[in-house]
């Protein structure tokens, strides 16, 4: 950095450093981002479940992101991406101080506050009408501190193992068989709200306006509408039905696959990762999942473990074999896909990097089924994890005293 002139003093509101363009779109990306959740994950939680469970399902949402907001500036911040204690573990400190939220936070390719990139995790989508609120308002800010936050360092810290080991990361009960949602109409907004917000999440990988930021737009749409399209395709072949709420189901998980390449592949690549994204998930979900006794026994809501999971885990393969290496110079420098690896003689660094990969998966896998385990362990010394049969045949009235819909005279004299 160059040093400021003596004459020249730094105007606190807009400081010497700070690029006002990129600041700008970092603004507006996490404003997308927020969206998608609020009132995005809302609208969709609310909409998508029977409804005698929109009320809870819409509320876990709203609580999710109020409550995570809160605990990312108070300590999560930090945990992830400062103060690095082990490999894996960051240390809590607060960021709510006003020279840190203000202070300059340096990339690859721009400078701006810190306080703009505090992001935000929901998890609800496997537990809507199934688990206890008292249950999930201590479950999400327990699974975020001592979960999320060290899976983040581990990634996305710059002093984190798996950082430095090269991986690419860009950025029970009632109802089992039956679970249709209750307004479809709302569904398709509330999903149309997390597709359009997704922009701010992808794009806003570069902290920085560039061309690598188009090409995420680019790729992270492009690739969703494919995915939605083919596993709208394998539904109308297979089971004779174009199915809207299977159409969703592709939209997820083509957000899901594209998330951590969107700014690293492009051409044939982008087209294959379009095209699994919306099989490969559908084959699990439509097919495995009703021959495999041990996924028959997983009671998932939204079936999140084949949309979120399953999706997730083909995207980091998927990293580790098209990443172009030209692309990677921008964040990792080193990196190169298999496939380009083939391509250009370099078959040990594309192996090395498939390697890397998997064991970012496992990694991830292992450390938050344990903590999530535990986590839920402890709560259930607290308060019951499930909710009571009672509970699960009344829904919402007998968890909050209220319903999502109501006629004029119900209840009166």
């Amino acid at each position: 950095m160059a040093e400021i002139p003596p004459n020249l003093l730094p105007d606190e509101a807009s400081p010497y450093w700070m690029s006002k363009g990129d600041n700008a779109w970092q603004l507006t990306a996490e404003t997308l981002v927020g969206l998608q959740s609020v009132p995005g994950l809302v609208i969709l939680y609310g909409s998508i479940v029977k409804k005698k469970w929109a009320v809870n399902s819409a509320f876990m949402a709203l609580y999710a992101f109020a409550v995570v907001l809160v605990c990312c500036v108070g300590w999560g911040y930090r945990i992830s991406f400062e103060n690095k204690m082990l490999p894996f573990l960051g240390r809590p400190d607060i960021s709510l101080d006003q020279k840190f939220l203000l202070d300059k936070a340096y990339c690859d390719s721009g400078l701006f506050p810190i306080h703009v990139r505090c992001d935000h995790v929901l998890v609800a989508g496997a537990l809507l009408g199934r688990m206890n609120f008292y249950a999930w308002m201590l479950f999400v800010p327990l699974w975020l501190t001592f979960s999320y936050t060290h899976t983040a360092c581990s990634l996305w810290c710059p002093d984190g193992w798996l950082a430095k080991v090269g991986i690419i990361d860009y950025t029970g009960g009632y109802d089992r068989e039956r679970f249709p949602p209750n307004n479809i109409l709302l569904m398709l907004a509330g999903v149309g709200l997390l597709w359009i917000g997704w922009s701010g999440l992808n794009a806003g990988g570069p902290f920085a306006v560039n061309t690598d930021a188009s090409l995420a737009i680019l790729n992270t749409h492009v690739c969703t509408a494919t995915s939605l399209l083919t596993w709208l395709l394998l539904d109308i072949i297979f089971f004779g039905n174009p199915s809207v709420i299977g159409a969703t189901q592709g939209m997820i998980t083509g957000l899901v696959c594209i998330t951590p390449v969107a700014g690293v592949v492009q051409g044939l690549a982008a087209i294959l990762i379009r095209i699994l994204s919306g099989s490969i998930p559908w084959c699990s979900m439509m097919v495995l999942h009703k021959k495999i006794w041990l996924l028959k026994q997983v009671d998932d809501t939204m079936a999140v473990f084949h949309t979120r999971a399953v999706a997730g885990s083909l995207e980091g393969i998927l990293a580790g074999f098209l990443a172009n290496p030209k692309l990677n110079r921008i964040f990792y420098l080193h990196c190169i896909g298999l496939a380009y690896g083939l391509q250009n003689g370099r078959f040990t660094a594309g192996f090395k990097q498939m390697v890397v990969q998997f064991l970012g998966i496992v990694f991830v896998v292992v450390l938050n089924v344990s903590i999530t385990s535990a986590i839920c362990l402890l709560i259930q010394l607290v308060v019951p994890l499930r909710l009571t049969d009672e509970k699960l045949q009344t829904g919402d009235y007998a968890i909050h005293g209220e319903e999502a819909y109501t006629f004029w005279g119900d209840g009166e004299k």
